[in-house]
Formats: C-alpha cells, sequence, structure tokens
C-alpha cells in the first residue's frame, strides 16, 4: 500500500461540479492500493499518519501531528500510484489491485484512520473523476510504502 501525503491548509474534491469532501488544515492522503495489501498494511499505515510530525510547533519545527493540531484527513484513492514506467512512455497499472479487492481496503483504511484520529474521515469516491483541489502547506509532501518499513 502506497500513500502519497500532503500537508494542507485545506483540501477540497468535486465530483460532477460539486463538492463530495472538504477540511481545513490537516492532511491529503493518496492511497493506492496493490494485491498483496492487507490489514497489516492498513494498521501500520494509519498508525504511522496520525502520529507523523510535520506540523509546526510555536517555534516553527516541525513536532506536531494532524492529532496534536486537531487536524482532519482526507483521503482519495488512486491506483497511479502503482504506475510503472520504467519501459515505454504509456505507465503500467497491473500492480494496483482491481476493485473487488481494493474497494474494502479502502473503505478499511478510512475507517482505521478515522478511528485513531477519533474524528470522521473525509473521502472521495472510489473509481469517480475526482477533482482534489488543495493548498500544500510549505510545501510538504510525502510518500510512504507499507512494503518499505
Amino acid at each position: 500500500m502506497r500513500v502519497l501525503i500532503q500537508r494542507v491548509k485545506k483540501s477540497s474534491v468535486e465530483i460532477d461540479g460539486k463538492v463530495a469532501a472538504q477540511i481545513g488544515q490537516g492532511l491529503l492522503v493518496f492511497v493506492g492500493i496493490c494485491n498483496e495489501d492487507n490489514d497489516f498494511d492498513i494498521e501500520y499505515l494509519t498508525s504511522k499518519l496520525v502520529n507523523l510530525r510535520i506540523f509546526d510547533d510555536k517555534n516553527g519545527v516541525m513536532n506536531l501531528s494532524v492529532k496534536d493540531i486537531d487536524g482532519e484527513i482526507l483521503v482519495v484513492s488512486q491506483f497511479t500510484l502503482h504506475a510503472l514506467t520504467k519501459k515505454g512512455n504509456r505507465p503500467s497499472y497491473i500492480l494496483a489491485a482491481k476493485p473487488e479487492i481494493s474497494i474494502p481496503l479502502y473503505e478499511k483504511f478510512c475507517d482505521e484512520m478515522g478511528k485513531k484520529l477519533s474524528k470522521k474521515i473525509q473521502s472521495g469516491i472510489f473509481g469517480a473523476n475526482m477533482q482534489v483541489s488543495l493548498v500544500n502547506d510549505g510545501p510538504v509532501t510525502i510518500w510512504m510504502d507499507s512494503k518499505n518499513r
């Protein structure tokens, strides 16, 4: 399971011209799921994400987590995080899990994140054509893969 995390001042997802989800200060998390992913990957990444100290403390040092600042999280599914680009110019997505595998894992990922943050997680709609807007704070953008522990 791969995630791309962006520290944001605000973020939103539009689907068919309507806002489907939005947050203020917090994390925008893009999630890519592959066939080998399971509950251990979800546990690892959700624990890391809610405790990742990437928000500034009063001295301007990245020392606070999204939990510490009472921030919000917006999760968006993104199979393209598993793109293979080594050959040619057209990415291959064969490593990305099919919907029958990825939808239940995506939903569980969002549920676990909500439990760990103790608040409702905002999310896009799996498989929808989404327009994601964000104000990246910093910018701070971090990539994580649960297979690289």
